[in-house]
Order: C-alpha cells, then structure tokens, then sequence
C-alpha cells in the first residue's frame, strides 16, 4: 500500500476530540522509544494503548518493532506541499 503521507509533508494534529478509531492516522510514542515521535495507522486498541502500522509493509518502524504506543494526538489534514484531508482507511 502506498504511504498516505510523505517525509516532509506538514500536518494538522487534533488533540482530544472524538476518540481515536481504528484506521485513523495518530501521532503517537512508542512505549519502548519515549524518544521517538511518529505518525502511523491506528490498528487496534491494546493495553491501553494502541497498536500502530505504516501503510508500507516493507517498512516495520511500527509496532511490530516497537510494540504498544500512546497516542498524542490525531491526524486530520496536510497543508504542505500537497493540502488536503488525511483519510482513515477501513482495516
């Protein structure tokens, strides 16, 4: 699947408002990499946290290396290079 998002693309984050749903495009923090700030695809709730995906399997930057996140915040649009809304993808 082709990344919905590009490296350099400049994002518009909710934080609170509705609750997060799977397919929805997070940024989060990996509980294993307090360190590390990414953008992913909820999955599915898990310990209280969430399970994150890329939309490109070929890279496993996900929780599949670094387990359970915590969600900071939701995705809802991009407004650099390329603006427009960030869909959430049925799972």
């Amino acid at each position: 699947m082709a990344p919905t998002l590009r490296h350099g693309d400049a994002v518009l984050v909710r934080v609170g408002g509705r609750p997060i749903r799977v397919g929805d495009v997070v940024v989060a923090v990996f509980r294993t990499r307090p360190d590390l700030l990414v953008v992913k695809r909820a999955v599915r709730s898990q310990d209280g946290g969430w399970w994150l995906r890329g939309d490109n399997d070929l890279i496993t930057d996900d929780s599949r290396a670094y387990g359970v996140a915590d969600v900071r915040g939701r995705v809802v649009a991009r407004y650099w290079p390329r603006p427009g809304r960030v869909p959430r993808r049925q799972l």
